[in-house]
């Protein structure tokens, strides 16, 4: 090979490598799965208090989740939102990070997700869970420097039933 041959064709791959990354963080973030770290003990008033959320990558690149962040809405009311610090998950592989819930309406998220854990436990319907909503918000960077960030937005009944699941591909 030539000189100039060999130049391209490292120009190619420091190319390639970070495209590359960078659009396996982006696939990675919509294939991820994740429930509360202790299955079946998961309750809106725990995440309230902060707790731990389990991640599975089920991709077999690393994903760099830059911020993940579930924010529950009433009535088009924001209670708060629990947050997970930037973490880096490995191909096939699943960690668990510590989160922390804010609100600054803590005391009226307290009544509601009590309310809402009791109803989701079979107990009376007082508040429409229809209007409990949930977004769930990923930030991954593409090269580094873009934000690239998925919104998913479920029911509060479908999101306590995915906290709650006993498995993830991953176990």
């Amino acid at each position: 090979m030539n000189k100039h041959s060999i130049i391209s064709l490292i120009a190619i791959i420091v190319i390639i490598i970070p495209i590359t990354y960078s659009v396996s963080n982006v696939i990675g973030v919509q294939q991820l799965e994740y429930k509360w770290d202790n299955p079946g003990e998961f309750s809106f008033f725990t995440m309230l208090n902060g707790g731990e959320m389990e991640f599975c990558n089920t991709i077999p690149f690393w994903i760099n989740l830059q911020k993940f962040e579930v924010s529950a809405f009433y009535q088009s009311e924001h209670l708060g939102s629990f947050t997970v610090n930037p973490t880096t998950i490995y191909p096939y592989s699943s960690t668990v990070e510590e989160g922390v819930f804010k609100s600054e309406g803590m005391s009226e998220a307290q009544h509601i997700f009590m309310t809402f854990d009791f109803e989701f436990n079979g107990g009376n319907i007082r508040l429409d869970p229809n209007q409990f909503i949930i977004t769930i918000n990923t930030d991954t960077p593409i090269l580094g420097i873009i934000p690239y960030s998925s919104t998913t937005q479920i029911s509060g009944f479908e999101f306590d039933k995915m906290m709650n699941s006993e498995d993830l591909t991953c176990n």
